[in-house]
Protein backbone atom coordinates (compact mmCIF):
# COMPACT_ATOMS: atom_id res chain seq x y z
CA UNK A 1 0.00 0.00 0.00
CA UNK A 2 3.03 2.69 0.66
CA UNK A 3 4.33 2.04 -3.10
CA UNK A 4 1.49 4.18 -4.06
CA UNK A 5 1.59 7.10 -6.03
CA UNK A 6 -0.74 9.70 -7.25
CA UNK A 7 -1.55 11.97 -10.02
CA UNK A 8 -3.87 14.49 -9.51
CA UNK A 9 -5.64 16.53 -12.77
CA UNK A 10 -5.34 20.46 -12.46
CA UNK A 11 -8.98 20.40 -12.56
CA UNK A 12 -9.08 18.77 -9.32
CA UNK A 13 -6.99 21.48 -7.84
CA UNK A 14 -9.67 24.56 -9.56
CA UNK A 15 -12.34 22.52 -8.07
CA UNK A 16 -10.55 22.55 -4.41
CA UNK A 17 -10.21 26.13 -4.27
CA UNK A 18 -13.62 27.10 -5.92
CA UNK A 19 -14.94 24.49 -2.65
CA UNK A 20 -13.29 26.30 -0.66
CA UNK A 21 -13.31 29.99 -1.91
CA UNK A 22 -17.97 28.88 -1.68
CA UNK A 23 -17.34 27.68 1.84
CA UNK A 24 -19.57 29.10 4.86
CA UNK A 25 -18.78 31.85 6.48
CA UNK A 26 -18.24 29.76 9.82
CA UNK A 27 -16.42 26.93 7.84
CA UNK A 28 -12.69 27.03 7.90
CA UNK A 29 -12.11 23.85 6.16
CA UNK A 30 -13.79 22.23 3.34
CA UNK A 31 -14.09 17.92 2.73
CA UNK A 32 -14.78 16.16 0.01
CA UNK A 33 -14.75 12.84 -1.99
CA UNK A 34 -11.56 12.09 -5.03
CA UNK A 35 -12.99 10.51 -8.18
CA UNK A 36 -10.69 8.80 -10.63
CA UNK A 37 -9.08 5.41 -11.35
CA UNK A 38 -6.49 3.25 -9.41
CA UNK A 39 -4.60 0.30 -11.40
CA UNK A 40 -1.04 -1.11 -10.81
CA UNK A 41 -0.36 1.30 -7.95
CA UNK A 42 -1.10 4.51 -9.34
CA UNK A 43 -3.85 6.55 -8.52
CA UNK A 44 -5.30 8.99 -11.00
CA UNK A 45 -7.40 11.70 -9.56
CA UNK A 46 -9.24 13.18 -12.66
CA UNK A 47 -12.29 14.89 -10.96
CA UNK A 48 -13.76 15.80 -7.05
CA UNK A 49 -16.79 17.11 -5.38
CA UNK A 50 -17.50 18.53 -1.78
CA UNK A 51 -19.22 16.91 0.31
CA UNK A 52 -20.79 19.54 3.29
CA UNK A 53 -19.84 18.86 6.54
CA UNK A 54 -19.39 20.88 9.97
CA UNK A 55 -16.51 19.70 12.76
CA UNK A 56 -16.80 19.91 16.40
CA UNK A 57 -14.57 19.58 19.10
CA UNK A 58 -15.88 15.66 20.14
CA UNK A 59 -17.31 14.42 16.29
CA UNK A 60 -17.85 15.70 12.66
CA UNK A 61 -20.88 15.36 10.94
CA UNK A 62 -21.55 15.07 6.97
CA UNK A 63 -24.15 14.74 4.97
CA UNK A 64 -22.83 11.37 3.34
CA UNK A 65 -26.53 10.81 1.63
CA UNK A 66 -25.84 14.09 -0.32
CA UNK A 67 -22.62 12.50 -1.17
CA UNK A 68 -24.01 8.96 -2.18
CA UNK A 69 -26.53 11.21 -4.40
CA UNK A 70 -23.88 13.19 -6.20
CA UNK A 71 -21.82 10.56 -6.90
CA UNK A 72 -24.24 8.14 -8.52
CA UNK A 73 -24.84 11.35 -10.87
CA UNK A 74 -21.36 11.30 -11.82
CA UNK A 75 -21.55 7.60 -12.63
CA UNK A 76 -24.24 8.46 -14.99
CA UNK A 77 -21.87 10.64 -16.63
CA UNK A 78 -18.44 9.15 -16.22
CA UNK A 79 -18.91 5.12 -15.26
CA UNK A 80 -15.15 4.98 -15.26
CA UNK A 81 -14.50 7.09 -12.70
CA UNK A 82 -14.70 5.71 -8.81
CA UNK A 83 -13.81 6.53 -5.58
CA UNK A 84 -10.95 6.64 -4.79
CA UNK A 85 -10.57 8.44 -1.57
CA UNK A 86 -11.02 12.09 -0.02
CA UNK A 87 -9.72 15.54 -0.11
CA UNK A 88 -9.39 18.54 2.89
CA UNK A 89 -8.34 21.87 2.78
CA UNK A 90 -5.62 22.77 5.00
CA UNK A 91 -1.52 21.99 5.12
CA UNK A 92 -1.75 19.29 7.83
CA UNK A 93 -4.04 16.20 9.46
CA UNK A 94 -6.51 17.36 12.07
CA UNK A 95 -7.73 15.30 14.85
CA UNK A 96 -11.49 14.19 12.84
CA UNK A 97 -9.14 12.73 9.61
CA UNK A 98 -9.13 9.35 11.00
CA UNK A 99 -12.97 9.65 11.43
CA UNK A 100 -13.53 11.29 7.95
CA UNK A 101 -10.61 8.78 6.48
CA UNK A 102 -12.50 5.04 8.04
CA UNK A 103 -15.82 5.92 6.59
CA UNK A 104 -14.14 6.03 3.08
CA UNK A 105 -12.15 3.04 3.76
CA UNK A 106 -15.90 1.43 3.32
CA UNK A 107 -16.41 2.81 -0.24
CA UNK A 108 -13.15 1.89 -1.83
CA UNK A 109 -10.06 0.29 -0.86
CA UNK A 110 -7.21 1.74 0.17
CA UNK A 111 -7.98 5.29 -0.09
CA UNK A 112 -6.33 8.39 -0.55
CA UNK A 113 -5.88 11.24 1.79
CA UNK A 114 -5.47 14.53 -0.43
CA UNK A 115 -4.39 18.23 1.26
CA UNK A 116 -4.41 21.06 -0.48
CA UNK A 117 -2.93 24.36 1.57
CA UNK A 118 -5.14 26.90 0.87
CA UNK A 119 -3.62 29.29 3.39
CA UNK A 120 -0.67 29.56 1.28
CA UNK A 121 1.91 29.26 3.51
CA UNK A 122 5.20 29.23 2.55
CA UNK A 123 4.20 31.62 -0.48
CA UNK A 124 2.83 28.28 -2.09
CA UNK A 125 -0.40 26.20 -2.52
CA UNK A 126 1.34 22.87 -0.94
CA UNK A 127 -0.26 18.98 -2.15
CA UNK A 128 -0.04 16.33 -0.01
CA UNK A 129 -1.14 12.88 -0.21
CA UNK A 130 -0.95 10.46 2.40
CA UNK A 131 -2.70 6.72 2.82
CA UNK A 132 -3.47 5.26 6.45
CA UNK A 133 -1.00 2.43 7.45
CA UNK A 134 -2.77 0.77 11.21
CA UNK A 135 -0.64 -0.28 13.66
CA UNK A 136 -0.69 -1.79 17.16
CA UNK A 137 0.04 -5.04 19.05
CA UNK A 138 -1.26 -8.12 18.64
CA UNK A 139 -4.41 -8.92 20.30
CA UNK A 140 -4.53 -5.14 21.84
CA UNK A 141 -5.18 -1.96 21.16
CA UNK A 142 -4.93 -1.17 17.20
CA UNK A 143 -4.99 2.81 15.51
CA UNK A 144 -3.37 4.09 12.47
CA UNK A 145 -0.98 6.44 11.12
CA UNK A 146 -1.35 8.72 8.18
CA UNK A 147 2.14 8.06 5.61
CA UNK A 148 2.72 10.54 2.91
CA UNK A 149 3.24 9.00 -0.67
CA UNK A 150 4.58 10.82 -3.81
CA UNK A 151 1.86 13.46 -5.61
CA UNK A 152 2.22 14.93 -8.70
CA UNK A 153 0.47 16.42 -11.06
CA UNK A 154 -0.64 14.89 -14.51
CA UNK A 155 -1.63 17.11 -17.34
CA UNK A 156 -3.83 15.60 -20.02
CA UNK A 157 -3.32 18.41 -23.50
CA UNK A 158 -6.10 20.09 -23.35
CA UNK A 159 -5.89 20.73 -19.64
CA UNK A 160 -2.19 22.27 -21.01
CA UNK A 161 -3.83 24.73 -23.31
CA UNK A 162 -6.19 25.68 -20.24
CA UNK A 163 -2.93 26.18 -18.02
CA UNK A 164 -1.75 28.41 -20.59
CA UNK A 165 -4.01 30.68 -21.20
CA UNK A 166 -4.89 30.84 -17.42
CA UNK A 167 -1.02 31.81 -17.39
CA UNK A 168 -2.06 34.83 -19.84
CA UNK A 169 -4.60 36.63 -17.57
CA UNK A 170 -1.64 37.22 -15.07
CA UNK A 171 -0.96 40.93 -15.77
CA UNK A 172 1.57 43.22 -14.68
CA UNK A 173 0.10 44.63 -11.56
CA UNK A 174 -0.63 41.04 -10.39
CA UNK A 175 -3.92 41.77 -10.86
CA UNK A 176 -5.82 39.15 -13.51
CA UNK A 177 -6.61 40.30 -16.69
CA UNK A 178 -9.44 38.82 -19.16
CA UNK A 179 -7.72 37.08 -22.14
CA UNK A 180 -9.64 35.30 -25.17
CA UNK A 181 -9.08 32.01 -26.09
CA UNK A 182 -6.86 32.32 -29.68
CA UNK A 183 -8.06 30.36 -32.78
CA UNK A 184 -6.09 26.89 -33.82
CA UNK A 185 -4.04 28.43 -36.77
CA UNK A 186 -2.62 31.30 -33.62
CA UNK A 187 -2.15 28.02 -31.59
CA UNK A 188 -0.08 26.51 -33.84
CA UNK A 189 1.85 29.65 -34.70
CA UNK A 190 2.75 30.34 -30.94
CA UNK A 191 3.56 26.59 -30.41
CA UNK A 192 6.39 27.44 -33.37
CA UNK A 193 7.87 30.38 -31.94
CA UNK A 194 7.88 28.64 -28.78
CA UNK A 195 9.81 25.36 -30.19
CA UNK A 196 11.86 27.86 -32.14
CA UNK A 197 13.12 29.53 -29.09
CA UNK A 198 13.81 26.68 -27.49
CA UNK A 199 15.96 25.30 -30.13
CA UNK A 200 18.11 28.17 -30.22
CA UNK A 201 18.42 27.95 -26.25
CA UNK A 202 19.90 24.08 -26.80
CA UNK A 203 22.58 25.52 -30.16
CA UNK A 204 23.92 28.27 -27.52
CA UNK A 205 23.58 24.89 -24.93
CA UNK A 206 25.83 22.99 -27.32
CA UNK A 207 28.06 25.89 -28.81
CA UNK A 208 28.98 26.89 -25.81
CA UNK A 209 29.73 23.48 -24.11
CA UNK A 210 31.67 22.36 -27.40
CA UNK A 211 33.75 25.78 -27.43
CA UNK A 212 34.96 25.49 -23.59
CA UNK A 213 32.71 28.36 -22.34
CA UNK A 214 30.41 25.89 -20.14
CA UNK A 215 30.90 22.82 -18.34
CA UNK A 216 29.14 19.57 -20.14
CA UNK A 217 26.20 17.98 -18.11
CA UNK A 218 26.31 14.29 -18.64
CA UNK A 219 22.88 14.24 -18.09
CA UNK A 220 22.13 17.30 -20.17
CA UNK A 221 23.55 14.88 -23.17
CA UNK A 222 22.09 11.77 -22.82
CA UNK A 223 18.60 14.00 -22.74
CA UNK A 224 19.61 15.58 -25.82
CA UNK A 225 20.75 11.89 -27.40
CA UNK A 226 17.66 10.51 -26.31
CA UNK A 227 15.95 13.49 -28.24
CA UNK A 228 17.91 13.60 -31.15
CA UNK A 229 17.43 9.76 -31.97
CA UNK A 230 13.53 10.07 -30.93
CA UNK A 231 13.19 12.15 -34.24
CA UNK A 232 12.15 10.32 -37.18
CA UNK A 233 14.85 10.42 -39.96
CA UNK A 234 13.36 12.26 -43.03
CA UNK A 235 14.56 14.95 -45.84
CA UNK A 236 13.16 18.13 -45.91
CA UNK A 237 11.28 17.25 -48.40
CA UNK A 238 9.65 14.73 -46.84
CA UNK A 239 9.34 16.88 -43.56
CA UNK A 240 7.83 19.38 -46.20
CA UNK A 241 5.11 16.98 -47.35
CA UNK A 242 4.21 15.92 -43.47
CA UNK A 243 3.60 19.50 -42.25
CA UNK A 244 1.62 20.94 -44.94
CA UNK A 245 -0.62 17.40 -44.85
CA UNK A 246 -1.20 17.58 -40.86
CA UNK A 247 -1.65 21.75 -41.88
CA UNK A 248 -4.49 20.66 -44.46
CA UNK A 249 -5.64 18.16 -42.00
CA UNK A 250 -6.40 20.82 -39.48
CA UNK A 251 -7.93 23.43 -41.43
CA UNK A 252 -10.21 20.85 -42.71
CA UNK A 253 -11.48 20.07 -39.14
CA UNK A 254 -11.74 24.01 -38.64
CA UNK A 255 -13.47 24.37 -41.74
CA UNK A 256 -16.00 21.12 -40.59
CA UNK A 257 -16.50 22.50 -37.08
CA UNK A 258 -17.79 26.12 -37.95
CA UNK A 259 -20.67 24.51 -40.87
CA UNK A 260 -21.32 22.55 -37.95
CA UNK A 261 -22.08 25.77 -35.52
CA UNK A 262 -23.65 27.60 -38.28
CA UNK A 263 -26.36 24.83 -39.32
CA UNK A 264 -26.99 24.70 -35.43
CA UNK A 265 -27.61 28.50 -34.91
CA UNK A 266 -29.47 28.20 -38.26
CA UNK A 267 -31.76 25.42 -37.19
CA UNK A 268 -31.87 27.42 -33.48
CA UNK A 269 -33.59 30.51 -35.24
CA UNK A 270 -35.86 28.48 -37.52
CA UNK A 271 -36.86 26.39 -34.45
CA UNK A 272 -37.58 30.06 -32.92
CA UNK A 273 -39.53 30.99 -36.12
CA UNK A 274 -41.99 28.48 -36.81
CA UNK A 275 -42.91 27.55 -32.92
CA UNK A 276 -46.46 28.71 -32.02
Amino acid sequence: MLNLQVKVHPVVLFQIVDAYERRNADSYRVIGTLLGTSDKGIVEVTNCFCVPHKEYDDQVEAELAYAMDVYELNRRVNSSESIVGWWATGHEVTNHSSVIHDYYSRECVNPVHLTLDTSLQGSRMGLKAYVCVNFGVPNGKQGCMFTSIPVEIQCYDPEVVGLQLCQKTIGGTGRPRSVNPEMDLAHVAEAGHKMSALLDQVLAYVEDVLADRQPPNNEVGRSLLHLINSVPHMTSDQFSEMFNSNVKDLLMVISLSQLIKTQLQLNEKLTFLTSP
